[in-house]
């Protein structure tokens, strides 16, 4: 009777758990679905040590702009987000609901990195300018800058600075 007692216990024990973390499977699930089924292109960034390559989900419209990568919880190493702001003008920045520290690379529209914004504070509503006009903004992992040695002045190569 008491292995029956034991193991009725321990059943209603491995319920609760399972009940319990069952609404975050599916969350979970979906964003990593979302992640992985977000479309992305190719992005090289040219340092003194060589060209980096990105693979790079694109936000081209105000509303993907404004999400962003709001409330992700991880991005692959080699991966990134490129804001297309259409024109060359001051832009901010935010970290408003985003989870990931990040580097964010200011770029002209010739494709100049102007100025790094490294290791950004996560969930902050501090703004984070551009420091004068930029085209675009590219959002890496924090601490990618400072790894692959990428600074103010190397070049961006992506289809968006070609016409620009």
């Amino acid at each position: 009777m008491r292995i029956l007692t034991r193991v009725a216990q321990a059943a209603t024990i491995a319920c609760l758990v399972l009940t319990a973390s069952a609404p975050l499977r599916p969350a979970i699930a979906q964003e990593a679905a979302r992640e992985s089924a977000a479309k992305t292109e190719p992005l090289t960034i040219v340092t003194k040590a060589g060209p980096k390559r990105f693979d790079v989900e694109v936000m081209r419209d105000d509303a993907g702009r404004s999400r962003g990568l709001m409330f992700r919880r991880h991005m692959a190493p080699d991966h990134g987000m490129l804001f297309d702001f259409e024109r060359s003008e001051p832009v901010t920045m935010w970290m408003k609901n985003t989870y990931l520290p990040l580097d964010m690379l200011f770029i002209r529209k010739d494709g100049t990195v102007s100025r790094i914004a490294a290791d950004t504070e996560p969930l902050s509503t501090a703004i984070i300018a551009s420091g004068g006009p930029v085209s675009a903004v590219l959002e890496l992992n924090a601490g990618t800058a400072a790894k692959l040695g990428i600074q103010a002045g190397d070049r961006v190569e992506y289809p968006l600075f070609k016409g620009r």
